[in-house]
């Protein structure tokens, strides 16, 4: 009996531990496989390992970099050499359609790759064929045609430029020689990927604050002018009639043009003073009180470049002076004269 007893108190608790275990094992949530819960989370994390990536200033940069390196072009004068290989090392310039020619592999296309990227090509030539186990290349541009940039203008030594590295406006100027005295303020950047769209910058030779506002950044195939700038004109009845160099294109009004000119004659008629003016409709004539301005009683107005500043001679004036100097002629003759 007592055995019986002990038999079912043995039972009763094997089937409450059965009962406890089938419980939480039919509550217990369901685990996903390591692969399963990896899958999503390394499509989430390289999604946003990849925008953080695209994100990042130091990818910018290198963006940029690859933007500013100078591509291989038709026109460029390479040097290549194998280490090891004399027989492979050769000179070629590129050719119209971009290839150059190398002893055993033959033709290259290296037109808009950078002397690295040339470098791996005709290695990966070298390999594939069978020609050099390990082959290690140098590729040399000896003279760059294509990837210079172009000064124009109001520059002393006009042409094309390499300049290596990060380049700015005033070190494509300053390779061109500097400006000349009549350079202008304005500069021209054309970028060979935008044509239409040039970028005009304001350089202010008088402002050194103002100054690294002008210096931006040039890329290689740019193309840079110079520009030229104003001359006024004044002519009639100055002493030192000549064209003026508006300096800068800084602002010039008429009575600096008529000092810069030496001022007026005697003979000049200030009240009939005017500018011409070439307008798309012909020459525009705009009268000039120069007697007013001279008295401070009207505005000096600012000449615009190549117009022309004429003071007339007064006939009055000129009849008086001549007369006057007949006058004195007559006299001085009789004075002289001695019967």
């Amino acid at each position: 009996m007592v055995r019986i007893s002990s038999l079912l108190a043995v039972l009763a608790i094997l089937s409450c531990l059965s009962g406890r275990c089938w419980a939480q094992a039919e509550y217990q949530p369901t685990v996903p496989s390591v692969s399963e819960a990896s899958a999503p989370a390394t499509n989430h994390s390289a999604d946003a390992d990849k925008k953080q990536a695209e994100e990042s200033p130091s990818l910018k940069v290198r963006q940029d970099r690859q933007d500013r390196t100078i591509r291989l072009g038709p026109g460029d004068l390479l040097q290549v050499s194998v280490y090891a290989a004399p027989d492979l090392t050769t000179e070629a310039r590129v050719n119209a359609a971009g290839n150059i020619t190398m002893p055993l592999i033959g033709s290259v296309h290296v037109a808009g790759l950078s002397t690295d990227q040339a470098q791996e090509l005709i290695a990966s030539k070298l390999r594939d064929d069978g020609l050099v186990l390990d082959p290690q290349v140098n590729v040399f541009a000896k003279e760059y045609a294509s990837g210079g940039i172009a000064v124009m203008g109001e520059v002393q030594k006009p042409g094309v430029y390499t300049l290596m590295g990060i380049r700015r406006l005033y070190d494509a100027i300053s390779a061109a020689g500097g400006t000349t005295s009549r350079a202008g303020r304005a500069v021209t950047i054309t970028h060979p990927s935008q044509p239409n769209k040039p970028v005009i910058v304001d350089m202010d030779y008088r402002d050194p604050s103002k100054s690294p506002a002008g210096n931006v950044e040039v890329f290689p195939g740019d193309t840079v002018v110079v520009s030229r700038a104003g001359v006024v004109y004044v002519v009639g009845a100055v002493n030192h009639p000549a064209g003026f160099v508006m300096d800068n294109n800084e602002r010039l009004t008429v009575l600096q043009a008529v000092a810069l000119a030496g001022g007026t004659k005697v003979t000049s008629s200030l009240k009939g003073t005017k500018i011409l003016r070439a307008t798309p409709d012909g020459i525009q004539e705009i009268p000039i009180p120069l007697n007013k301005i001279l008295e401070a009683k009207a505005e000096d107005p600012p000449l615009k470049a190549e117009d022309v500043l004429f003071v007339p001679n007064s006939p009055g004036k000129v009849a008086a002076i001549t007369g006057a100097q007949a006058a004195i002629s007559v006299a001085t003759g009789l004075a002289i004269y001695r019967p």
